[in-house]
């Protein structure tokens, strides 16, 4: 069985270090496993329908590898801690 990595337990940081794990289905999958650094975080109330603490936030995020910023925000559950 393969280990699926998680999201961190906690917010990100800007400039803390991760990686975008989405859905092979995902409309965005073409970002899927591009590390990256936490350009903004931002805040909404999706955490008062879901439940989950973490839903509110969203992210932008650069690559580390060219530093563009990608053109998409990515919700905590998009992004997993670069190991």
């Amino acid at each position: 069985m393969e280990d699926i990595p998680q999201p961190s337990p906690d917010p990100y940081d800007p400039d803390d270090t991760v990686r975008v794990y989405l859905d092979p289905d995902d409309p965005d999958s073409r970002f899927h496993g591009v590390r990256c650094e936490v350009v903004d975080r931002f805040a909404d109330d999706l955490d008062r329908e879901s439940g989950r603490d973490s839903d509110r936030f969203t992210y932008r995020v650069r690559a580390v590898e060219d530093g563009g910023v990608l053109p998409v925000e990515f919700r905590h559950a998009d992004l997993v801690p670069e190991e």
